[in-house]
């Protein structure tokens, strides 16, 4: 730290102290987080746009993942805490589809008391995801433990694999030893953990499994979003705007006399206010 403790402190004391201050620091940085955090929902919540975001024990190469899949020049070592804030980047699936990913500082176990509050409070991001993206590090002896800590830590932040479907990341595969002659090949051994919508192997730094996951990522984004037909009045403008900012327009017919008839994809989370701001003039629904 670059200075000594003063005179008669013992070499307890002024490791004690050291820690102070270093926890001091952290709770003032994840204070900060929290702060444009908030800023950044703001700004986010009148977006259409669903929200992938990742989840991991830290170290298992989430902000290298999203550094593959966005082309972010996100802050990526191997140290605790490398990323304390939220970083959000809008990413297009294979389809043409928009999604914003989100990067979440990494989980561990055993927490100071004093940081544990603070340290979930940076997660909250978690709550406002459409699928959440558990990377896990396969190549780490001990990821079946790592990804327990994980799924307690997002089940006492209130997420419900029922509604929030989780897909498996199994990073780090380039770094699995390869099969034995006999043996079953490395990947055959690793099995999820808890209540998944889908695992995928990857290797961030390789590319290996990237365009799979975006694949997956897009089915199961896909299994949520219902498709709408809707007749809008040539003299209901606002509607027509609340339909571009709130849903996504996939298609539209000629228009008449009395209107045009739009094809539109409508998320969950805006499924009531659709229902109620058109009703009467919806034609049908269907998933998509």
């Amino acid at each position: 730290f670059g200075f000594m403790g003063g005179p008669g402190e013992t070499q307890l004391e002024s490791d004690r102290r050291q820690l102070q201050d270093r926890i001091k620091l952290l709770e003032e940085r994840l204070d900060k987080v929290r702060r444009i955090r908030g800023q950044q929902k703001g700004r986010r919540d009148g977006v259409p746009f669903q929200v992938v975001a990742l989840v991991g024990y830290t170290n298992a190469g989430k902000s290298t993942l999203f550094n593959a899949l966005t082309g972010a020049g996100v802050f990526a070592k191997n140290l605790l805490f490398a990323t304390l804030d939220t970083t959000v980047r809008k990413i297009e699936l294979p389809h043409g589809r928009e999604v914003m990913l989100s990067d979440t500082v990494g989980f561990v176990s055993d927490l100071p008391t004093d940081l544990i509050a603070a340290f979930r409070a940076t997660l909250e991001e978690v709550l406002e995801a459409n699928v959440i993206l558990h990377v896990r590090d396969v190549a780490n002896p001990d990821h079946a433990a790592q990804a327990t800590d994980v799924l307690k830590v997002l089940g006492e932040l209130g997420v419900d694999p029922e509604t929030t479907p989780i897909i498996e990341v199994w990073n780090k595969v380039d770094l699995l030893p390869p099969a034995s002659e006999h043996g079953a090949p490395p990947l055959a051994t690793i099995s999820a953990m808890g209540k998944v919508a889908a695992t995928v192997p990857v290797s961030a730094v390789t590319g290996q499994g990237l365009d799979t996951l975006l694949d997956t990522i897009e089915k199961v984004l896909g299994g949520q979003a219902r498709t709408y037909r809707v007749m809008v009045p040539h003299t209901e403008g606002a509607d027509l705007g609340w339909l571009y900012g709130h849903a996504e327009i996939i298609g539209r017919e000629e228009p008449s006399d009395e209107g045009q008839v739009y094809e539109v994809r409508v998320e969950p989370r805006h499924n009531a206010a659709f229902s109620q701001r058109f009703a009467g003039r919806i034609e049908g629904a269907e998933r998509h």
